[in-house]
């Protein structure tokens, strides 16, 4: 299965891509932006600079701000095109281990029991009072009981990989601790059908089957931007019984500099909406509907609950449209 790493980087060739161009496993796409060096290389890796993204024949090339991490889709449609079966997201500061790698997307993993809304995920990793970035403020002093996980046959279609030493938490977690975390060792985790988690473009897998997640919104706070992805998917990706994975620590991530303040302004609106995104979602989507049709709905419904901007609409549909000239529904 030919599977493409696709990141996007403002900084010199950083010892994270280095490692993943050196592996010589997958193909690397390193999207670039304004703000990028003009004399960016690094050998095994595709650079695509500004200048190249504008000669590009997709739509979504036209509707895409600068120096905003959704440019990163640019690296999704090249990696489409070049004939990716699977995708995997991930960023220029993350340290692949020896034991990178993603579990098979079929076969037999512990599940956590469905309809359990949500649930943070870092409790089965580890004892540390921690929890990952989008967790609902009111549920990060709840202890989650996972007693009644069974091993049983799973669909995944998105594979989360966790991250040890500067994990994806958000500023809340940075202002009151930010102690490093090291996930305990363990076998991966499968959410059933109404169990959530938030999950980002980390360390993460996407089979091709749903290219059309993989929609990065473009008009939110940029600390709102993968997180609103991830809440997106989780309900389209029930109605095909597809299911969203967990697997342990396969990255060290080597954060670059945070402003946590800043940060924290960047992610009120996911404080304040991350629950009613998975509600407005999961009214408005259909299983009769394509995953394309079903995102247009989602993100039509956001809009008119004031959640994105009405543009996010016209970017989307640039984006639908460029995956179904590759073929991709």
């Amino acid at each position: 299965m030919k599977k493409t790493i696709v990141i996007t980087s403002i900084f010199e060739p950083t010892e994270a891509v280095q490692l993943f161009a050196q592996s010589g496993k997958h193909d690397l796409i390193v999207v670039g932006d304004k703000k990028s060096p003009e004399n960016w290389t690094c050998e095994h890796a595709q650079f695509i600079a500004v200048k190249d993204q504008l000669a590009l024949p997709f739509r979504l090339i036209n509707e895409l701000p600068f120096n905003h991490y959704s440019r990163k889709m640019i690296g999704y449609l090249l990696a489409i095109k070049n004939g990716a079966e699977c995708i995997i997201d991930t960023d220029d500061d993350n340290l692949p281990l020896e034991n990178w790698d993603f579990p098979l997307f079929n076969g037999q993993f512990e599940s956590i029991e469905a309809d359990q809304g949500f649930v943070n995920i870092y409790q089965l990793f580890t004892d540390q009072k921690i929890w990952p970035r989008g967790l609902p403020l009111h549920l990060i002093n709840k202890t989650y009981s996972f007693d009644a996980m069974n091993r049983i046959d799973c669909n995944v279609g998105i594979w989360q990989g966790l991250a040890d030493e500067d994990p994806d938490v958000d500023a809340i977690y940075r202002l009151t601790s930010d102690l490093p975390c090291y996930f305990n060792k363990r076998n991966p985790v499968v959410l059933s059908r109404g169990t959530v988690c938030p999950f980002n473009t980390q360390n993460t897998l996407i089979r091709k089957e749903l290219y059309p997640l993989l929609y990065l919104p473009t008009y939110v706070t940029f600390r709102f931007t993968d997180i609103l992805r991830g809440l997106v998917a989780q309900p389209i990706m029930w109605l095909y019984n597809y299911a969203l994975g967990f697997t342990e620590a396969t990255v060290i991530q080597k954060r670059n500099p945070h402003d946590y303040m800043k940060d924290f302004i960047s992610e009120i609106p996911m404080y304040e909406k991350g629950e009613q995104v998975i509600e407005l979602v999961s009214n408005v989507i259909n299983k009769e509907n394509t995953i394309a049709k079903n995102m247009q709905l989602a993100y039509q419904s956001l809009a008119e609950h004031g959640i994105v901007n009405e543009k996010e609409l016209i970017t989307l549909d640039a984006w639908l449209a460029d995956l179904d000239d590759l073929q991709v529904n």
